[in-house]
């Protein structure tokens, strides 16, 4: 007589999206309250910017005082770039120290690590924003938007930031490590420099000045200092969101391939 024996295998069931997410959002904006240096940097050093640029080349610039409203929204977009670089350098150290090994033994999507990188860094940019913002406001900004406008604001700012924070988080997996991470998202951090933030496109040199006008982040700036300004938006709006799309779409696809490829998870 023959006997079968049957074994059965209990699998854990994979946690919920949501469950996911917010748990790995919440790990990462734990880490962001404990690196109070880098939060402080985020913000201190293009505020440090703005003053200098304000104060010591304004009158240079613009002998009528006015310069500090051209200015201020290439600030905004110089503070965002700042803080979503350390991004970068968070994704590379999770993806060198080990710690991607652990969560994959979990039974959670592999994509929540990410995701909780990004989120936390949105909060915490735009808070920095925000302050910007009020440091510009005591130096002399003077915008005239609307309430409709200042919200078209924010989602213009909102969406660049969750643009150049997927692309920082997808840098951070292709780096071999968390200073090559903050190497290379270094390198990004000189774009606003070669657009509108600080002088006009059309005072560029020629060979320049096609690049400044057709790199993504003239549109955003143009767009942000048209809102502030309740100047004519012309097609800047839509070049701008269009960039944002764009960067994001083609840093998800990058992110997840590189994610998968380095996790061995899907």
């Amino acid at each position: 007589m023959t006997t079968f024996t049957t074994t059965t295998t209990t699998t854990r069931p994979r946690l919920g999206a949501v469950t996911a997410e917010s748990t790995f959002v919440s790990r990462s904006f734990i880490h962001s309250v404990r690196d109070v240096e880098a939060l402080l940097m985020a913000v201190v050093l293009p505020t440090m910017l703005m003053l200098m640029f304000t104060w010591i080349f304004g009158n240079a610039i613009d002998p009528s005082g006015g310069y500090v409203d051209y200015v201020v929204p290439g600030i905004i977009l110089l503070c965002a770039g700042f803080g979503a670089s350390s991004t970068a350098v968070s994704v590379s150290r999770d993806m060198t120290t080990g710690i991607i090994d652990r969560f994959r033994t979990m039974p959670i999507r592999s994509g929540a690590v990410l995701t909780g990188h990004v989120v936390a860094s949105l909060v915490r940019n735009l808070v920095a924003t925000a302050v910007v913002i009020a440091v510009a406001l005591l130096v002399g900004f003077r915008p005239v938007a609307t309430p409709l406008e200042w919200v078209a604001v924010l989602g213009v700012v909102a969406l660049y930031i969750l643009a150049i924070t997927y692309l920082f988080a997808a840098i951070g997996l292709a780096a071999s490590s968390p200073e090559a991470a903050n190497g290379y998202g270094f390198i990004l951090l000189f774009l606003p420099y070669v657009s509108s933030a600080f002088v006009p496109v059309e005072t560029m040199p020629d060979w320049l000045r096609p690049i400044a006008e057709h790199q993504p982040i003239t549109p955003v700036i143009e767009t942000i200092r048209a809102l502030l300004m309740d100047a004519p938006l012309g097609d800047s709006a839509w070049w701008a969101v269009g960039w944002c799309v764009a960067i994001i779409a083609i840093s998800v696809g990058w992110g997840a391939w590189l994610f998968r490829r380095k996790a061995g998870r899907r």
